[in-house]
């Protein structure tokens, strides 16, 4: 097992995950332009490292409504990751995707497809760059998607892995074609994931 301890990280190993958060969000941003064939804009994404009862708030409330994408990871690093967008949100990426302006409560099958979807199409993002910086092989898991409240949806990592520390990387990134739309990507490896990575980057703490 790994000695590292996720609540005393080093600064530079903070500052190393906002860069892949950095580069993750900026491919996300392409990727998005593409998919949806229009112009996409992103604010400079914020990276946090939060202890879990502290994500909910930072979303408006552990009662807000969101639409979350979760998929395990495997490979030469072990955990989850998620990304989680305000219902909103969801909802006007999936109208601008499939070109209608559904606005009723319920997604249909369809619309919960596309969104699982876009949802796939921007944690892929996320875990090339993750790959790319750090050489690791990354392979994730066909994804899970829930609507539900906040407190809810952060429930199923923080039960798989609150065990093993409960500190997580999140970072939020603001993208806007005609409006912005919040969204917030969480990663959460093991205790010896997060040793492997900090391998990889030659950075000892």
């Amino acid at each position: 097992m790994s000695n590292i301890d996720i609540n005393e990280m080093s600064q530079t190993y903070v500052d190393v995950l906002k860069e892949i958060g950095n580069i993750g969000a900026g491919n996300a941003t392409t990727a998005l332009a593409q998919l949806l064939n229009c112009k996409v804009d992103m604010k400079v994404p914020q990276v946090k490292l939060l202890n879990f009862g502290e994500v909910g708030e930072l979303m408006g409330g552990e009662e807000q409504v969101m639409a979350g994408i979760y998929l395990v990871v495997e490979g030469d690093i072990n955990g989850s990751i998620m990304f989680l967008l305000e219902y909103q949100s969801a909802r006007h990426l999936v109208s601008k995707l499939m070109g209608t302006q559904s606005e009723g409560q319920e997604f249909t099958e369809m619309e919960m497809s596309a969104l699982k979807e876009i949802g796939n199409i921007i944690t892929g993002a996320y875990l090339n760059s993750l790959s790319t910086l750090t050489g690791l092989k990354i392979y994730p898991s066909v994804p899970d998607l829930s609507i539900d409240m906040a407190g809810a949806i952060l429930s199923v990592p923080a039960i798989e892995f609150g065990t093993l520390g409960d500190k997580i990387l999140l970072i939020q990134t603001q993208f806007s074609d005609e409006i912005e739309l919040d969204g917030y990507f969480v990663m959460i490896p093991d205790v010896e994931s997060y040793g492997k990575i900090l391998t990889s980057l030659g950075i000892t703490m």
